[in-house]
């Protein structure tokens, strides 16, 4: 059974003895490459093996899933079979290991899982117990998969960092790409852009072709530095305009201006791999510079058709459902946040205009970890929301909760003190002081303020959405779904909501909470 898989996937997020390592690895990083060999040894694999499965590994803060999606679209235009591994899923924990753009499918997943699963079961007694914390075990599997499928190639998309991620045990991939950088994850990379270039720069391998966006110079100079210590040839990707299209001009199927950037690296990491792949010889590049300037080149129609045809759910993308439109955006950096309110701002403007009346704007946030909540609300401000709602990442506040979507490393208390925390700065940026929120608290989880139109709290994604909606939307007024009973005075600051001609929602601050919003508007990620 598949649930039973997943659910057994999930054990594996909190076992002691993950913790266990993660505690003993904290101060010796090398440490976590030694172990991930350990374990793909233990699932029957070897890192020789993976050698042959022709690897374009990503890396990057802001755009490497969006480079990696492009990558695999363009690729696969030229019919390769291809694999693709990114994280987190949005919906589907399935989501993260796809065979030609899609997930694999259910028995898949489960055949193999067990396959994998069962062979680290037995042999953990003999290495004291252990077994791979979550991301390492479906890195392992991606690679297994991707081994019994039979890919012609596999784009790997680095999970943090690079150096010692569980990823970077690959040896030989054919060419390597770094997106934009910024900050996050400063307790595991550190807190200034020169050590996470370095960092990022840790999956560089002597003698094959790695490529960069432009980068600040402090971390362009750290990464020239790196691949010249590792004997890696590196170059900065042109921008978008200096490609010559035979198939007229260059559409990109990801809306933002920022994926321009994205779909140059994906460009040179696909035809970089198509001539070590396809020319005589196949190795291409016997001759480097430490850093030069990636040259352009004239883009096939079947490289165009892959821009074009991209599709990459939960970054600036737009649902339309009738009178409710959802912005979804899973941006969770500085960076990232402001590149979303500049495609929002665009977007949601030309769907004002074409409004046949008038239009309430809401946001809905979360922002998870350590990330600086406060300085991201800060950058939203300019969207003059009507209303700013905040919900923790869980689906829905009743126990059906999808074993995907489950999280067991935060307890819920903390996930609503962190909204109460969000809401709060919320209100300081527009100066209504920082009065405490009185809640009212129904069921052990329904929260709502009971004051101030303007920001609002609840326990649950669903929850949330509905009150947003208001019963506009159709998909979410399914009879089946459970409805959270709100007090009368909060329904009565609905009115807004409920005279606007159109509601306009944007969902941003974490790829988990618009994963959620996505479970509940589209039916058919769940499938």
């Amino acid at each position: 059974m598949l649930q039973d898989a997943i659910c057994t996937l999930n054990t594996l997020q909190t076992n002691a003895s993950a913790l266990e390592q993660v505690r003993r690895e904290r101060g010796h990083p090398q440490l976590q490459l030694q172990a991930m060999r350990g374990y793909l040894e233990r699932a029957g694999l070897t890192v020789e093996e993976l050698d042959h499965l022709n690897i374009i590994h990503v890396t990057g803060t802001k755009g490497k899933g969006s480079t990696c999606a492009f990558t695999e679209q363009i690729l696969r235009s030229y019919g390769f079979r291809t694999g693709f591994y990114s994280s987190p899923h949005l919906v589907q924990v399935r989501e993260r290991i796809r065979i030609n753009g899609q997930p694999i499918g259910k028995e898949l997943f489960t055949k193999y899982f067990w396959q994998v699963y069962g062979r680290l079961e037995e042999t953990k007694d003999a290495h004291r117990g252990t077994m791979p914390a979550y991301f390492r075990f479906l890195t392992i599997l991606a690679f297994h998969v991707f081994l019994q499928e039979k890919v012609d190639l596999a784009v790997i998309e680095v999970g943090i960092g690079g150096a010692y991620d569980c990823t970077n045990i690959i040896r030989r991939p054919w060419v390597c790409g770094i997106s934009s950088l910024g900050i996050d994850h400063t307790q595991i990379l550190g807190d200034t852009i020169e050590k996470i270039a370095w960092q990022k720069g840790g999956i560089f391998k002597p003698r094959v072709p790695a490529f960069t966006v432009r980068q600040p110079e402090n971390a362009m100079d750290v990464l020239k530095d790196r691949a010249k210590e590792m004997s890696c040839p590196l170059w900065v990707c042109p921008d978008l305009e200096d490609y010559q299209a035979d198939c007229g001009p260059l559409h990109l199927g990801l809306a933002g201006q920022h994926q321009r950037a994205n779909a140059s690296l994906a460009l040179q990491l696909s035809h970089t791999w198509l001539q070590r792949r396809c020319l005589p010889g196949g190795s291409g590049y016997s001759i480097f510079s430490s850093l030069s300037k990636s040259l352009s080149f004239e883009t096939s129609c079947r490289l165009v058709l892959g821009l074009a045809d991209t599709e990459w759910p939960g970054r600036n993308q737009t649902l339309k459902h009738g009178a409710v439109t959802y912005f979804l955006d899973g941006a969770h950096t500085m960076r990232s946040m402001q590149a979303c309110v500049h495609w929002f701002r665009e977007t949601a403007a030309q769907h004002e205009r074409m409004a046949s009346g008038t239009v309430a704007r809401v946001l809905l946030f979360n922002a998870t970890g350590e990330r600086d909540s406060a300085a991201m609300l800060k950058l939203l401000l300019p969207c003059h929301f009507d209303f700013a709602v905040f919900c923790p990442n869980i689906t829905e506040a009743i126990a059906s909760c999808n074993a995907d979507q489950q999280n067991f490393n935060v307890s819920v208390e903390n996930m609503l003190t962190r909204c109460l925390d969000n809401e709060r700065s919320w209100r300081l940026h527009h100066g209504q002081g920082d009065n405490s929120t009185e809640l009212l608290i129904d069921n052990g989880l329904s929260l709502v303020p009971k004051k101030k139109a303007d920001t609002l709290v609840f326990p649950c994604i669903l929850s949330a959405l509905q009150w947003i909606t208001q019963g506009r939307d159709p998909v979410l007024a399914d009879s089946s779904k459970s409805v959270l009973e709100v007090k009368p005075s909060i329904m009565a600051k609905a009115a807004l909501l409920c005279n606007a001609t159109e509601i306009h929602i944007l969902i941003t601050g974490s790829l988990h909470l618009v994963g959620g919003v996505l479970k509940h508007i589209d039916p058919a990620s769940s499938k």
